[in-house]
């Protein structure tokens, strides 16, 4: 029977018989629904029938390696379609200079999502091996669905998007644990969540157990949810609102500058100075003068700002009283001829008083690899491919506390966002999403961006080009917030960071380690009993 007209009771088996072209499409389809958890629609419940349908498509895999190959193939369908509905945005980019770049636009997607898909071919043949059923199986597959995200986000630079503890932008209490364990941790007990209702497939064999194992299993998967949900609930509970002056830094008043300028108008040369002057213009609007610091977005100088002393006056004149502006431009080693993306200071004398330069660069967008062979250049305006930074630091500027500043998607990568021997008080994030445009990915990035600082115990501040601009409070509240598509300022205060710094801060991603090793050994112990359903 086919699984359109199959009754629910027959879905587990119907995936399972599935073969060729038809199981090829199921697998991909289930990894792209996965993509509806996150933002801008926000529906976690769709990770569970991703989950579940990948496992149940398995279950059709004969046992040991004669069905290695089968499951592999799942895996890799199954990523295939999770990556390329989930890094559509990526397109966005290519065809802001369609002619140059517009012939990769049908396949650099796919490409992407074709070598991603290795990382869930491999969770799939792992646990295809494993001969795992029931509640043990379960665990296994969070715990290597949380080891992946962990590879994703590590090798060759690291992508870190769209993983599972982000399906709860919505859900600031639920958010909250990541203080605890961060948001590769909140991802492996989602995971376990989502693949738990895979239980209800018929077992292979009878057993008087498996009816209550079941149950126990969907239990425990709802009662640690609710649990994290009624803690987050907790610490949130009680809390002056967000922005409360008593809960600010004192004398520091931030003026964000959302200029809302085209990624095809931001480079052109006859309208780089204009983009500057829109900047200037736009920071001295009504309110300027309750304004302590001012903060541009990444490249908001299209130029070599640090090397132009006009236009380092032009911008002191803009700076508040014993202030600063803080601004993104790029910036250049005149005897080395390196350039950097960087963020940079200027008090009101006009001279630089701090830079940062960008550590993670973009592959492709800032740097060009296999440049020879290739034979094309990155994205971003210039032939020259950036330098990388030395990596996260603590700024002292001019009447703010130290700041440790984050520049485009630094600030997705978790536990990777502040100098450990040099803890500041605030996160800073300049970006430039204008590359793609209306699409899902500002809205993603901004929730992960997030993320941050509730995982840090500190604010955060992030200045977007076309948005999203906002501040945050290290519960990660939103304090004041200008939206994806506008043009305007956002004026707030710099909210405090948290007296201790959460758990997470003190070991990071090794809480991972630590959750994966546990839900292996229980799995390891499930197996060892008879009747592990």
């Amino acid at each position: 029977m086919g699984l359109a007209v199959a009754s629910p009771a027959r879905w587990p088996g119907a995936l399972a018989a599935l073969a060729g072209w038809r199981r090829a499409v199921a697998a991909a389809l289930f990894g792209a629904v996965g993509v509806l958890a996150f933002a801008p629609v926000d529906i976690t419940f769709a990770l569970v029938p991703a989950a579940v349908g990948l496992l149940w498509l398995l279950d059709g895999c004969a046992p040991g390696r004669a069905g290695l190959g089968r499951a592999l193939g799942t895996g890799w369908w199954f990523g295939l379609g999770h990556f390329a509905a989930g890094f559509y945005w990526i397109t966005e980019a290519l065809l802001v200079d369609a002619e140059q770049f517009g012939w990769l636009a049908p396949v650099a997607v796919p490409g992407i999502a074709a070598g991603l898909g290795l990382v869930t071919a491999l969770l799939a043949g792992t646990l295809h091996l494993s001969g795992l059923r029931g509640a043990a199986r379960i665990l296994a597959f969070a715990a290597l669905w949380g080891m992946g995200e962990w590879l994703r986000g590590t090798l060759l630079g690291g992508f870190p998007w769209n993983l599972f503890g982000t399906g709860w932008s919505w859900s600031l209490a639920m958010q909250q644990s990541v203080a605890l364990f961060g948001v590769y941790g909140l991802g492996l007990i989602t995971a376990l969540a989502a693949a738990a209702p895979a239980i209800l497939a018929p077992p292979p064999s009878r057993c008087a157990e498996a009816g209550w194992r079941r149950g126990a299993v969907l239990a425990g998967a709802a009662l640690l949810l609710g649990a994290l949900g009624l803690w987050g609930g907790l610490r949130l509970g009680g809390l002056p609102a967000p922005g409360a002056v008593a809960d600010s830094v004192p004398g520091v008043q931030l003026r964000l500058v959302q200029a809302n300028i085209q990624q095809s108008l931001k480079w052109l040369p006859e309208t780089r100075r204009r983009n500057f002057e829109l900047h200037l213009s736009m920071s001295k609007v009504q309110g300027h003068d309750e304004a302590s610091h001012i903060v541009w977005p990444e490249t908001a100088a299209q130029f070599l700002l640090a090397e132009d002393e006009d236009a380092q006056a032009a911008v002191a004149a803009v700076v508040p009283s014993g202030g600063a502006v803080l601004t993104g431009t790029v910036r250049r080693d005149p005897a080395t001829g390196e350039v950097w993306n960087s963020l940079l200071a200027i008090d009101g004398r006009g001279a630089v008083a701090g830079i940062y330069d960008k550590a993670r660069l973009v592959p492709f967008g800032e740097y060009m690899p296999l440049r020879g062979i290739l034979g094309l250049d990155k994205l971003t305006a210039g032939g020259t491919d950036f330098s990388a930074g030395p990596g996260p630091r603590s700024l002292r500027l001019p009447g703010l506390p130290p700041v440790s500043p984050l520049i485009c998607y630094e600030a997705i990568f978790s536990g990777a966002v502040t100098d450990p021997q040099d803890r500041p008080a605030w996160l800073l994030n300049v970006t430039n999403d204008a590359w793609f445009g209306r699409s899902a990915g500002p809205y993603q990035h901004f929730a992960a961006a997030r993320l941050r600082a509730i995982e840090e115990g500190l604010p955060l501040v992030r200045a977007a080009n076309t948005g999203i601009s906002a501040v945050v409070d290290p519960y990660g509240r939103i304090v004041a917030r200008l939206g994806l598509g506008l043009r305007g300022v956002v004026d707030s205060p710099l909210p405090r960071g948290l007296a201790a710094p959460p758990p997470f801060t003190s070991l990071g991603n090794g809480w991972l380690a630590a959750g994966v090793a546990l839900f292996l050994m229980l799995a390891g112990l499930m197996r060892r009993r008879p009747h592990n359903m």
